[in-house]
């Protein structure tokens, strides 16, 4: 006989179990409702009309090295909106432009790759100096069709994205994928779609 304190701790590990996983659910579905909502209010030429207005500021992009597994610093200078949305979102799509040049590092042929980065504040940890926030970054179909398909290349990818994101906007410290709005296992075959990625993911694969 299974004694009855030890039956009552699996029925409560059971349902703690069922509870975490309906509220992770639900926390997915409000993100990916906030985040449709904001690619509706925002049109694309709306976004490009901003940020061609804006003033220029220098960026770093954190530009993956396919010979040595690296990120690579890179400085641009580039027209910045204020908004911090359309700032993550400029920031990736500068980024993909360097992996759709000629002659690039880590070569992907789709420039236009991200519809949108909407940003969503965490719960502020004991002791943080200020509210960190996760970035839900929304690729398109083409673009994952046109990944190189490969663990180290799709991990570089994802790592870039991450490093670049919290080199620009340090309040960034997750990050989630989504492909078209809703959650892919990963990204061509290889990197995991489904786990939520760290900041400090990056910094072993950070070139000083």
């Amino acid at each position: 006989m299974i004694p009855r304190f030890q039956r009552f701790l699996f029925a409560a590990m059971l349902l703690a179990a069922v509870v975490m996983a309906v509220v992770l659910i639900r926390m997915r579905e409000r993100a990916h409702d906030r985040l449709m909502t904001a690619v509706d209010s925002q049109p694309l030429n709306e976004l490009s009309s901003a940020s061609s207005s804006a003033p220029v500021e220098k960026i770093t992009l954190l530009v993956a090295n396919d010979l040595d597994g690296s990120l690579i610093p890179v400085e641009r200078s580039f027209p910045m909106p204020k908004d911090p949305n359309a700032r993550a979102r400029v920031l990736m799509e500068k980024l993909l432009e360097e992996y759709a040049a000629p002659k690039s590092t880590h070569p992907i042929a789709n420039a236009s790759g991200v519809d949108e980065v909407f940003l969503m504040p965490l719960p502020q940890q004991k002791g943080a100096s200020q509210q960190g926030e996760m970035a839900v970054v929304n690729l398109d179909a083409a673009f994952v069709q046109a990944q190189p398909s490969g663990i180290e290349p799709e991990t570089l990818t994802l790592l870039s994205m991450i490093a670049t994101l919290h080199a620009n906007l340090p309040q960034i410290t997750e990050v989630r994928f989504l492909v078209d709005g809703q959650q892919k296992d990963t990204l061509a075959g290889h990197a995991d779609l489904t786990r939520v990625y760290l900041a400090s993911d990056t910094q072993t694969a950070v070139r000083p």
